[in-house]
């Protein structure tokens, strides 16, 4: 039976083996997928002893989708652009190919799932780390008016707007730069919620019935969408889709089929109930 895993540190909370083993059910595909516990100093060693163990593949979590990039041998156009890794595909004579799927996961969930249209929108992304960088690219595909980019620190904003300065408006500054701004979409990438902060947002700075999105998912609404709720979102979601659809894309890399992320996401909400 084909093995594959999730690696990070911690790791015990991850949903990726709940939601593989759906995939699998719904597919007719023989599989195991666990959970792996890796060194924060020994990444590489981890990944390799798995590999050597007969592993056919990976997702990373945090905080190792940069060394994960480093890792690799051959790496996908859209990993080359988010600056990090999530999917491993162990491959002939030991080689190491990568790939990110968090971008797609989230272009997916907002238009297949929420149904949005992004073309000609206004989106706010908050923060400019992996998380933002890794979902950039993506989002710039599907041609909205506009990307901005705030950041508690302007320069890191800019430098992310530079990499990825083209066709469309790139903007970048510090949350205070946003008053007198509105804006169809704001994406919540900072971990934020974790704290259970809220960046400093002002009260105006979405348009009537826009919409909130904020990548990270708990069983509760975060700060960020509560504030959402109250300032007249129209709808507002958590990260749990991004989740679902960015494993479908691993699966689909691995197992050359795309499984039906809608009964799984429904199935996990229901679960955490």
């Amino acid at each position: 039976m084909d093995h594959y895993t999730v690696i990070g540190n911690p790791v015990e909370h991850s949903r990726s083996p709940r939601i593989h083993a759906l995939f699998a059910e719904q597919t007719g595909q023989s599989l195991r997928y666990d959970r792996l516990l890796a060194p924060l100093d020994d990444f590489a060693g981890a990944v390799r002893r798995f590999q050597s163990g007969g592993g056919k593949g990976a997702n990373v979590t945090l905080p190792f989708k940069l060394q994960a990039l480093a890792l690799c041998d051959d790496v996908s156009e859209r990993a080359q652009f988010a600056g990090a890794v999530n999917t491993l595909s162990f491959v002939n004579e030991g080689r190491i190919v990568g790939d990110n799927t968090d971008g797609i996961g989230l272009v997916t969930d907002l238009v297949a799932n929420l149904g949005l249209n992004l073309l000609g929108q206004r989106i706010l992304l908050l923060g400019a780390g992996g998380a933002v960088r890794g979902v950039l690219q993506p989002l710039l595909e599907t041609a909205p008016a506009s990307i901005w980019i705030a950041n508690r620190t302007p320069a890191k904003a800019s430098a992310l707007a530079d990499d990825f300065s083209g066709d469309i408006e790139i903007m970048a500054c510090g949350y205070d730069a946003l008053d007198g701004e509105n804006f169809d979409l704001i994406i919540n990438g900072t971990s934020s919620g974790l704290a259970n902060a809220m960046p400093p947002l002002p009260d105006d700075v979405l348009v009537p019935g826009g919409v909130c999105y904020d990548m990270f998912y708990g069983k509760s609404p975060g700060p960020f969408l509560s504030w959402a709720e109250r300032h007249g979102a129209s709808a507002w979601a958590d990260g749990l889709g991004m989740l679902v659809d960015q494993a479908a894309e691993s699966f689909r890399i691995w197992r050359g089929v795309k499984p039906e992320t809608g009964p799984v996401l429904q199935q996990l909400r229901a679960e955490s109930q």
